[in-house]
C-alpha cells in the first residue's frame, strides 16, 4: 500500500499549490460572516476600504419618476397593484415581503387554513418590483423622513441568533406614500406586550397555533394537577370586535369536533374559551345580530365576560373588579393605534395621532407626500371624521390614490415638486359596504347597512356563513391563493384539521 500513501501525499500537495489566495482581506471578511470559521488577521490591511452602499439617489432626466411606498398592508399593496409602471418606478420598503389577507387569519390558528393561503408575495402583486431595473423591494424598516430633501432613511431587517449588523441607507423619492398601518392598542396595561399574543401577522397565528397545541399535549402528561390542566387549556380572548369574535368562533369549532374531542379525549372536558369585552361585542353591528352572536357563542361553549383588564401576569389576568382569570393562551384583540414611527414623523397629525391628510389623501404640510390606510386620518380642517381601521377602507384608499398618481404622472407632474400646478378634482369619498363576521358552527353575520344607524340588509345563520365564505374567497388576491383556500376548506371538511405541531 506504499504506492497508495504516496498518491495521497502528492494529491494533497497539488491541492495546496492550486488553492486560490484571497488577496482582498475585506472580501474575506464579508464571506466570513456566513462562515463559522474566524476571519484571519492580516498584517497589511487594505488602505482603501470599499465604499458602502448609500442608497438610491434622485432620479435623473430620462428615468421614470420614483414612487416610494412604505408598508405592505391592504392600502400599500392595492396602491402598488394599481400604479402604472410605464409611468413610475416603484420602490417598496417593508419588514415583510408579503401581504396578509387578514379576514382569514384566524382560521390559520386552528388549522382550518394553512399559513401560505393567506400570504401573497409582493412580487406577485406588482411584478415590476422583480422585473424592472428601477423598481425594488427592500426588506427594511423606515426609521426617519426628511420631507424637505425628499429622503427616506431606512434600516435593514435582521434576525437569527447572530444577526448581521443593520445596514442603513437612504432613498430619494419623487412621490412618497406612507402606508405603515397601525399597531395593537394595549392601553398602557402592564404585562400585555410580554404575555399576550396579538393577531395581525402570520407569525402571530403561528405562535398561537404552536402554543395551543403545546398546551394540549402538556396537559396530557402524567402528574399534571387538575388545576393546572384547567389553566393550560383555558383560552382567553380580550376584545369583542370582529377579530376576537371570529377567533373565539374558530376555537369553538376546533374544540368540540373530532380534531380535539377524539385525539385528546383524556383532557377534552378541561378545554374552555372565555371572551372578555368591556362593552357589547360587535358594537358596530345591528342590535339583532349582536344578540344572535351572543346566543350562538354561548351555545358553542364560549363564556362571555364583561369587564376591563387591569393587569396581565404570566399565568393570569386581573380584572378591574379584582377577579383573577387564569389562562394558558391569551390573545389580545382590542383595536389598533398609531405606531411609534408614525408618532415620530415630522408631519401634521389628525385626531388620534394618525398622519393628517386632506380630501385627496395628501399630507398638507409638505410636498409629494401622501398617506393611506390605518396610519392616516383626515385633518380637522376637512370636517370629515376619522375612518375606521378596516381592510375595505385601506383597499379603496389605495385604489383611489393609484388612479390619482397615474393621472398626475400622465399630466407631467410625476417628478418631485412637479404637481404644484396640478388641479385636483374628485376627492376621496368612502362608502361603507357592510360588515361580516363568522361565529363558527357554520354560522355567520352579514350586516350590509352603510352606517350603524342606517337601514339595510342584516342576515344571520347558515346563509350568512355561505355568503361570508363566498365573498372572501373571491376577495383573495390571486387565483393561486384562491385555489389554496378552497382546497384547505375541502380538506378540513373531509379529514378534519391538521393538529401537527411543527
Amino acid at each position: 500500500m506504499a504506492w497508495f500513501r504516496s498518491l495521497i501525499q502528492v494529491s494533497a500537495a497539488a491541492r495546496s499549490a492550486t488553492k486560490p489566495r484571497i488577496s482582498d482581506p475585506f472580501s474575506y471578511t464579508l464571506l466570513s460572516r456566513f462562515s463559522s470559521e474566524p476571519a484571519p488577521i492580516h498584517e497589511t490591511p487594505d488602505p482603501q476600504p470599499p465604499t458602502q452602499y448609500s442608497g438610491l439617489g434622485p432620479t435623473k432626466p430620462g428615468e421614470k419618476p420614483r414612487v416610494v411606498v412604505l408598508g405592505t398592508g391592504w392600502a400599500g399593496c392595492r396602491l402598488m397593484k394599481g400604479l402604472d409602471t410605464d409611468i413610475y418606478d416603484v420602490v417598496c420598503v417593508s419588514p415583510r415581503n408579503h401581504m396578509v389577507f387578514t379576514p382569514l387569519l384566524a382560521s390559520t390558528c386552528v388549522g382550518t387554513l394553512e399559513f401560505r393561503s393567506v400570504a401573497e408575495p409582493i412580487g406577485r402583486i406588482q411584478p415590476a418590483i422583480s422585473r424592472e431595473p428601477g423598481s425594488y423591494f427592500f426588506l427594511s424598516n423606515c426609521v426617519g423622513l426628511d420631507p424637505d430633501k425628499h429622503l427616506v432613511q431606512c434600516e435593514t431587517v435582521t434576525d437569527g441568533a447572530e444577526p448581521l449588523k443593520p445596514w442603513k441607507f437612504e432613498i430619494s423619492y419623487d412621490k412618497l406614500v406612507i402606508a405603515l398601518g397601525a399597531k395593537p392598542t394595549t392601553f398602557g396595561i402592564q404585562g400585555v406586550e410580554e404575555h399576550a399574543i396579538f393577531l395581525r401577522e402570520v407569525y402571530h397565528a403561528q405562535e398561537i397555533r404552536r402554543k395551543l397545541l403545546l398546551n394540549l399535549m402538556l396537559s396530557d402528561v402524567p402528574g399534571v394537577s387538575e388545576e393546572e390542566k384547567s389553566r393550560l387549556l383555558h383560552c382567553v380572548v380580550v376584545g369583542g370586535g370582529p377579530t376576537g369574535v371570529e377567533f373565539s368562533g374558530e376555537l369553538s369549532d376546533f374544540i368540540p369536533e373530532r380534531d380535539v374531542r377524539q385525539r385528546y379525549s383524556h383532557v377534552k372536558n378541561y378545554i374552555h374559551v372565555t371572551l372578555i369585552e368591556a362593552n357589547e361585542i360587535l358594537s358596530s353591528f345591528d342590535d339583532r345580530l349582536r344578540h344572535y352572536a351572543t346566543k350562538q357563542l354561548t351555545k358553542s361553549g364560549v363564556r362571555l365576560v364583561r369587564g376591563i383588564v387591569k393587569d396581565v401576569k404570566a399565568q393570569k389576568i386581573i380584572l378591574n373588579d379584582g377577579t383573577e382569570v387564569p389562562y394558558g393562551l391569551l390573545v389580545w384583540s382590542t383595536g389598533v393605534g398609531p405606531s411609534p414611527l408614525v408618532n415620530s414623523l415630522p408631519l401634521s397629525k389628525a385626531p388620534g395621532g394618525r398622519v393628517g391628510v386632506d380630501e385627496w389623501l395628501r399630507v398638507p404640510s409638505v410636498q409629494d407626500v401622501y398617506s393611506i390606510g390605518d396610519c392616516s386620518g383626515f385633518v380637522e380642517s376637512t370636517g370629515k371624521p376619522t375612518l375606521p381601521a378596516l381592510a375595505q377602507v385601506a383597499e379603496r384608499q389605495g385604489k383611489y390614490l393609484a388612479n390619482l398618481l397615474n393621472k398626475i404622472g400622465k399630466a407631467g407632474g410625476g417628478r418631485a415638486n412637479g404637481a404644484k400646478e396640478y388641479k385636483y378634482e374628485d376627492p376621496f369619498v368612502y362608502k361603507h359596504l357592510g360588515s361580516m363576521a363568522t361565529l363558527g358552527r357554520y354560522k355567520a353575520l352579514v350586516d350590509l347597512r352603510q352606517s350603524k344607524d342606517g337601514k339595510g340588509l342584516a342576515l344571520a345563520g347558515f346563509t350568512s356563513w355561505f355568503i361570508w365564505r363566498s365573498a372572501y374567497l373571491t376577495r383573495v388576491l390571486s387565483w393561486r391563493n384562491r385555489f389554496y383556500v378552497a382546497i384547505n376548506w375541502a380538506t378540513t371538511f373531509v379529514f378534519g384539521r391538521d393538529i401537527t405541531r411543527i
